[in-house]
Protein backbone atom coordinates (compact mmCIF):
# COMPACT_ATOMS: atom_id res chain seq x y z
CA UNK A 1 0.00 0.00 0.00
CA UNK A 2 2.75 2.46 0.29
CA UNK A 3 4.46 1.65 -2.46
CA UNK A 4 1.22 2.34 -4.51
CA UNK A 5 0.49 5.43 -2.72
CA UNK A 6 3.92 7.17 -1.90
CA UNK A 7 6.15 5.76 -5.20
CA UNK A 8 3.45 4.98 -7.74
CA UNK A 9 4.52 1.46 -7.99
CA UNK A 10 1.76 -1.32 -8.68
CA UNK A 11 2.11 -5.40 -9.06
CA UNK A 12 4.97 -6.21 -11.25
CA UNK A 13 3.33 -6.76 -15.22
CA UNK A 14 4.80 -7.69 -18.22
CA UNK A 15 5.96 -4.37 -19.50
CA UNK A 16 5.42 -2.41 -16.48
CA UNK A 17 7.96 -0.21 -15.86
CA UNK A 18 10.54 -0.31 -18.69
CA UNK A 19 13.19 1.41 -17.13
CA UNK A 20 13.48 -0.13 -13.86
CA UNK A 21 15.91 -2.54 -13.09
CA UNK A 22 14.56 -5.34 -10.87
CA UNK A 23 16.83 -6.73 -8.34
CA UNK A 24 16.29 -10.96 -7.93
CA UNK A 25 16.05 -12.44 -4.31
CA UNK A 26 19.39 -14.44 -3.45
CA UNK A 27 19.84 -16.86 -0.81
CA UNK A 28 23.52 -15.13 -0.47
CA UNK A 29 21.68 -11.39 -0.27
CA UNK A 30 18.91 -12.36 1.66
CA UNK A 31 16.46 -9.26 -0.34
CA UNK A 32 15.34 -8.19 -3.30
CA UNK A 33 14.64 -4.50 -4.98
CA UNK A 34 13.75 -2.48 -7.73
CA UNK A 35 16.33 0.74 -8.97
CA UNK A 36 13.67 3.08 -10.64
CA UNK A 37 13.19 7.10 -11.42
CA UNK A 38 16.83 7.89 -9.34
CA UNK A 39 15.43 5.65 -6.37
CA UNK A 40 16.40 2.35 -5.12
CA UNK A 41 14.03 0.29 -3.26
CA UNK A 42 14.98 -2.76 -1.55
CA UNK A 43 13.09 -5.22 0.78
CA UNK A 44 14.13 -8.43 2.82
CA UNK A 45 15.92 -9.80 5.91
CA UNK A 46 16.01 -7.62 8.60
CA UNK A 47 19.58 -7.92 9.01
CA UNK A 48 20.39 -7.50 5.25
CA UNK A 49 18.96 -4.31 4.58
CA UNK A 50 19.70 -2.94 7.78
CA UNK A 51 23.55 -3.66 6.32
CA UNK A 52 22.22 -2.00 3.10
CA UNK A 53 21.16 0.95 4.51
CA UNK A 54 23.54 1.43 6.32
CA UNK A 55 26.75 0.59 3.50
CA UNK A 56 24.84 3.74 1.44
CA UNK A 57 25.50 5.58 4.28
CA UNK A 58 22.25 5.92 6.17
CA UNK A 59 21.03 5.74 9.27
CA UNK A 60 18.88 2.90 10.86
CA UNK A 61 16.38 4.17 14.11
CA UNK A 62 16.68 2.07 16.73
CA UNK A 63 12.85 1.34 16.71
CA UNK A 64 13.49 -0.82 13.30
CA UNK A 65 15.43 -2.96 14.62
CA UNK A 66 13.46 -3.47 17.98
CA UNK A 67 10.47 -3.93 16.12
CA UNK A 68 12.51 -6.45 13.88
CA UNK A 69 13.29 -8.28 17.16
CA UNK A 70 9.74 -9.03 18.89
CA UNK A 71 8.14 -9.97 15.40
CA UNK A 72 11.10 -12.49 15.56
CA UNK A 73 10.41 -13.70 19.24
CA UNK A 74 6.60 -13.72 18.74
CA UNK A 75 7.63 -16.52 16.08
CA UNK A 76 7.01 -14.01 12.81
CA UNK A 77 9.26 -12.95 10.16
CA UNK A 78 10.44 -8.97 9.55
CA UNK A 79 11.06 -7.70 6.36
CA UNK A 80 12.56 -4.31 6.49
CA UNK A 81 11.83 -2.25 3.36
CA UNK A 82 14.29 0.74 3.04
CA UNK A 83 14.84 3.45 -0.09
CA UNK A 84 17.72 5.01 -1.14
CA UNK A 85 17.07 8.57 -3.25
CA UNK A 86 17.88 12.30 -2.97
CA UNK A 87 17.08 12.50 0.80
CA UNK A 88 19.71 9.52 1.74
CA UNK A 89 19.21 5.59 2.77
CA UNK A 90 16.33 4.70 5.27
CA UNK A 91 14.16 2.60 6.13
CA UNK A 92 10.68 3.14 5.21
CA UNK A 93 8.90 0.15 7.48
CA UNK A 94 8.80 -3.10 8.53
CA UNK A 95 6.33 -6.21 7.07
CA UNK A 96 4.89 -8.52 9.77
CA UNK A 97 4.56 -12.37 8.12
CA UNK A 98 3.45 -15.01 10.32
CA UNK A 99 4.18 -18.20 8.93
CA UNK A 100 1.02 -20.89 10.56
CA UNK A 101 2.00 -23.82 11.96
CA UNK A 102 -0.67 -26.21 10.86
CA UNK A 103 -3.12 -27.70 13.04
CA UNK A 104 -1.60 -31.46 14.21
CA UNK A 105 1.55 -30.93 13.30
CA UNK A 106 3.26 -30.95 17.05
CA UNK A 107 1.82 -34.32 17.00
CA UNK A 108 2.88 -35.83 13.65
CA UNK A 109 6.26 -34.88 14.74
CA UNK A 110 5.98 -36.59 18.16
CA UNK A 111 4.97 -39.48 15.92
CA UNK A 112 8.25 -39.55 13.98
CA UNK A 113 10.02 -38.84 17.13
CA UNK A 114 8.87 -42.44 18.67
CA UNK A 115 9.53 -43.98 15.66
CA UNK A 116 13.37 -42.92 16.14
CA UNK A 117 13.69 -40.08 13.48
CA UNK A 118 14.80 -36.78 14.54
CA UNK A 119 13.43 -33.79 12.74
CA UNK A 120 15.22 -30.40 11.52
CA UNK A 121 13.78 -27.46 10.17
CA UNK A 122 15.60 -25.50 7.72
CA UNK A 123 14.69 -22.17 7.24
CA UNK A 124 16.05 -19.01 5.48
CA UNK A 125 14.77 -17.24 8.63
CA UNK A 126 16.87 -15.27 11.86
CA UNK A 127 17.40 -17.80 14.44
CA UNK A 128 15.10 -16.05 17.06
CA UNK A 129 11.84 -16.59 14.36
CA UNK A 130 13.20 -19.96 13.72
CA UNK A 131 13.49 -20.74 17.25
CA UNK A 132 9.99 -19.41 17.89
CA UNK A 133 8.55 -21.69 14.86
CA UNK A 134 10.43 -24.77 15.93
CA UNK A 135 9.11 -24.82 19.34
CA UNK A 136 5.37 -24.10 18.29
CA UNK A 137 5.96 -27.34 15.74
CA UNK A 138 7.76 -29.20 18.24
CA UNK A 139 11.12 -30.22 15.85
CA UNK A 140 13.93 -31.64 17.54
CA UNK A 141 16.72 -29.08 16.03
CA UNK A 142 16.50 -25.73 13.36
CA UNK A 143 19.33 -24.22 10.96
CA UNK A 144 18.12 -20.83 10.46
CA UNK A 145 19.03 -18.33 8.17
CA UNK A 146 20.54 -21.34 5.25
CA UNK A 147 21.57 -20.58 2.14
CA UNK A 148 21.56 -24.08 -0.32
CA UNK A 149 25.33 -24.65 1.01
CA UNK A 150 24.45 -24.77 4.61
CA UNK A 151 21.55 -27.00 3.64
CA UNK A 152 24.62 -29.40 1.44
CA UNK A 153 26.62 -29.47 4.76
CA UNK A 154 23.97 -30.48 7.25
CA UNK A 155 23.16 -33.32 5.01
CA UNK A 156 26.54 -34.76 4.92
CA UNK A 157 27.17 -34.00 8.18
CA UNK A 158 24.37 -36.80 9.20
CA UNK A 159 25.43 -38.57 6.49
CA UNK A 160 28.85 -38.93 7.92
CA UNK A 161 27.70 -39.82 11.07
CA UNK A 162 26.35 -43.22 9.43
CA UNK A 163 22.46 -41.55 9.48
CA UNK A 164 19.69 -42.03 6.69
CA UNK A 165 18.76 -38.57 5.92
CA UNK A 166 15.25 -37.85 4.19
CA UNK A 167 14.73 -34.16 3.08
CA UNK A 168 11.10 -32.09 1.91
CA UNK A 169 11.46 -29.42 -0.12
CA UNK A 170 10.00 -26.91 -2.50
CA UNK A 171 12.31 -24.78 -3.58
CA UNK A 172 14.95 -23.90 -6.31
CA UNK A 173 17.02 -23.44 -3.48
CA UNK A 174 16.52 -26.79 -1.65
CA UNK A 175 17.32 -28.86 -5.05
CA UNK A 176 20.98 -29.64 -4.14
CA UNK A 177 19.85 -30.64 -0.81
CA UNK A 178 17.51 -32.72 -2.01
CA UNK A 179 19.52 -34.46 -4.41
CA UNK A 180 22.32 -34.69 -1.63
CA UNK A 181 19.61 -37.20 0.64
CA UNK A 182 19.40 -40.55 1.07
CA UNK A 183 15.58 -39.56 0.18
CA UNK A 184 14.50 -36.59 -0.90
CA UNK A 185 10.50 -35.92 -1.26
CA UNK A 186 10.02 -32.71 -3.44
CA UNK A 187 6.16 -30.87 -2.87
CA UNK A 188 4.48 -31.06 -5.98
CA UNK A 189 3.79 -26.88 -5.62
CA UNK A 190 7.62 -26.79 -5.96
CA UNK A 191 9.65 -25.76 -8.63
CA UNK A 192 10.58 -27.69 -11.23
CA UNK A 193 14.54 -27.85 -10.13
CA UNK A 194 13.27 -29.31 -6.80
CA UNK A 195 11.39 -31.56 -8.53
CA UNK A 196 14.27 -32.98 -11.01
CA UNK A 197 16.28 -33.07 -8.15
CA UNK A 198 13.84 -35.51 -5.21
CA UNK A 199 13.54 -38.83 -5.61
CA UNK A 200 9.49 -38.76 -5.58
CA UNK A 201 7.18 -36.13 -5.93
CA UNK A 202 4.27 -35.70 -2.89
CA UNK A 203 1.21 -34.93 -5.05
CA UNK A 204 -0.29 -33.40 -1.51
CA UNK A 205 2.23 -31.18 -1.10
CA UNK A 206 2.38 -32.16 2.63
CA UNK A 207 5.73 -32.01 4.67
CA UNK A 208 4.75 -35.02 6.77
CA UNK A 209 3.95 -37.39 4.14
CA UNK A 210 7.38 -38.72 5.26
CA UNK A 211 5.75 -40.41 7.84
CA UNK A 212 3.79 -42.37 5.63
CA UNK A 213 6.70 -43.35 3.54
CA UNK A 214 8.58 -44.39 6.40
CA UNK A 215 5.37 -46.34 7.57
CA UNK A 216 5.32 -48.36 4.21
CA UNK A 217 9.08 -48.89 4.12
CA UNK A 218 9.40 -49.95 7.53
CA UNK A 219 6.21 -52.48 7.09
CA UNK A 220 8.44 -53.61 4.29
CA UNK A 221 11.47 -54.53 6.14
CA UNK A 222 9.76 -55.49 9.15
CA UNK A 223 6.97 -57.95 6.60
CA UNK A 224 10.29 -59.27 4.88
CA UNK A 225 12.07 -59.94 8.01
CA UNK A 226 8.80 -61.57 9.87
CA UNK A 227 8.55 -64.01 6.81
CA UNK A 228 12.43 -64.74 6.47
CA UNK A 229 11.92 -65.50 10.48
CA UNK A 230 9.82 -67.89 10.81
CA UNK A 231 10.60 -69.73 7.75
CA UNK A 232 13.88 -70.28 9.25
CA UNK A 233 12.35 -71.41 12.47
CA UNK A 234 9.67 -73.28 10.87
CA UNK A 235 12.85 -75.01 8.55
CA UNK A 236 14.62 -75.76 11.76
CA UNK A 237 12.19 -77.74 13.89
CA UNK A 238 11.21 -79.02 10.67
CA UNK A 239 14.21 -81.56 10.31
CA UNK A 240 14.22 -81.54 13.78
CA UNK A 241 11.41 -83.45 13.77
CA UNK A 242 11.55 -85.69 11.12
CA UNK A 243 15.09 -86.59 10.82
CA UNK A 244 15.08 -88.37 14.18
CA UNK A 245 11.87 -90.65 12.81
CA UNK A 246 14.10 -91.47 9.83
CA UNK A 247 17.13 -92.42 11.15
CA UNK A 248 16.41 -93.84 14.23
CA UNK A 249 16.40 -97.47 13.02
CA UNK A 250 19.91 -96.57 11.88
CA UNK A 251 21.27 -95.12 14.83
CA UNK A 252 18.85 -95.85 17.83
CA UNK A 253 20.10 -92.97 20.03
CA UNK A 254 18.71 -90.50 17.68
CA UNK A 255 15.24 -92.20 18.64
CA UNK A 256 15.07 -90.10 22.26
CA UNK A 257 14.80 -86.83 19.76
CA UNK A 258 11.82 -88.49 18.68
CA UNK A 259 10.03 -86.49 21.03
CA UNK A 260 6.74 -86.63 18.60
CA UNK A 261 6.52 -90.19 18.52
CA UNK A 262 5.51 -90.14 15.09
CA UNK A 263 3.76 -93.18 13.38
CA UNK A 264 6.80 -94.36 10.76
CA UNK A 265 9.64 -92.98 8.88
CA UNK A 266 7.19 -92.71 5.61
CA UNK A 267 4.38 -90.94 7.43
CA UNK A 268 6.71 -88.92 9.41
CA UNK A 269 8.10 -87.48 5.48
CA UNK A 270 4.47 -87.53 4.37
CA UNK A 271 3.34 -85.34 7.43
CA UNK A 272 6.49 -83.19 7.09
CA UNK A 273 5.50 -82.35 3.10
CA UNK A 274 1.86 -81.91 3.56
CA UNK A 275 2.88 -79.23 6.51
CA UNK A 276 4.75 -78.05 4.27
CA UNK A 277 2.50 -76.77 1.61
CA UNK A 278 0.28 -75.92 3.97
CA UNK A 279 2.30 -73.41 5.59
CA UNK A 280 3.20 -71.95 2.45
CA UNK A 281 -0.29 -71.19 1.58
CA UNK A 282 -0.85 -70.21 5.02
CA UNK A 283 1.60 -67.55 4.98
CA UNK A 284 0.34 -65.42 1.37
CA UNK A 285 -2.19 -63.73 3.16
CA UNK A 286 0.53 -62.49 5.75
CA UNK A 287 2.84 -61.43 2.72
CA UNK A 288 0.18 -59.70 1.30
CA UNK A 289 -1.06 -57.59 3.99
CA UNK A 290 2.17 -57.44 5.66
CA UNK A 291 2.82 -56.84 9.19
CA UNK A 292 1.16 -53.94 11.10
CA UNK A 293 4.20 -51.32 12.08
CA UNK A 294 4.11 -49.81 15.04
CA UNK A 295 6.35 -47.15 15.79
CA UNK A 296 8.47 -48.18 18.26
CA UNK A 297 12.29 -48.91 18.80
CA UNK A 298 14.46 -51.12 16.65
CA UNK A 299 15.35 -52.94 20.09
CA UNK A 300 11.75 -53.71 20.65
CA UNK A 301 10.84 -54.63 17.44
CA UNK A 302 13.10 -57.13 17.07
CA UNK A 303 12.17 -58.76 20.30
CA UNK A 304 8.14 -58.74 18.98
CA UNK A 305 9.61 -60.65 15.54
CA UNK A 306 11.21 -62.84 17.47
CA UNK A 307 8.74 -63.38 20.04
CA UNK A 308 6.31 -63.78 17.52
CA UNK A 309 7.73 -65.32 14.42
CA UNK A 310 10.81 -66.81 15.75
CA UNK A 311 9.13 -68.84 18.42
CA UNK A 312 5.81 -69.92 16.42
CA UNK A 313 7.65 -70.97 13.41
CA UNK A 314 9.86 -73.26 15.74
CA UNK A 315 6.42 -74.72 17.62
CA UNK A 316 3.90 -74.63 14.80
CA UNK A 317 5.75 -77.64 13.18
CA UNK A 318 5.75 -79.91 15.88
CA UNK A 319 2.56 -78.97 16.40
CA UNK A 320 1.16 -79.59 12.26
CA UNK A 321 3.07 -82.32 11.89
CA UNK A 322 1.83 -84.47 14.89
CA UNK A 323 -1.36 -83.53 13.62
CA UNK A 324 -1.11 -84.75 10.10
CA UNK A 325 0.96 -87.87 11.45
CA UNK A 326 -2.27 -88.65 13.26
CA UNK A 327 -4.65 -87.83 10.76
CA UNK A 328 -2.24 -90.04 8.45
CA UNK A 329 -1.94 -93.20 10.66
CA UNK A 330 -5.82 -93.68 10.54
CA UNK A 331 -5.90 -94.45 6.81
CA UNK A 332 -5.12 -98.30 6.07
CA UNK A 333 -2.15 -98.91 4.57
CA UNK A 334 -0.32 -95.72 5.11
CA UNK A 335 -0.13 -95.18 8.98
Amino acid sequence: MLAKEKYGLRERHQGELAGAEWIAFTAQTRMSGVDVDGRRIRKGAAGSVITWVQEQGGTVSKDADTLANRISEAGGTPLLVAVEDTDGARILGVIHLKDVVKEGMRERFDELRRMGIKTIMITGDNPLTAKAIADEAGVDDFLAEATPEDKMALIKREQAGGKLVAMTGDGTNDAPALAQADVGVAMNTGTSAAKEAGNMVDLDSNPTKLIEIVEIGKQLLITRGALTTFSIANDVAKYFAIIPALFAAVYPGLDKLNIMHLSSPDSAILSAVIFNALIIIALVPLALRGVQYRPVSADKMLRRNLGIYGIGGLIAPFIGIKIIDLLISLIPGIG
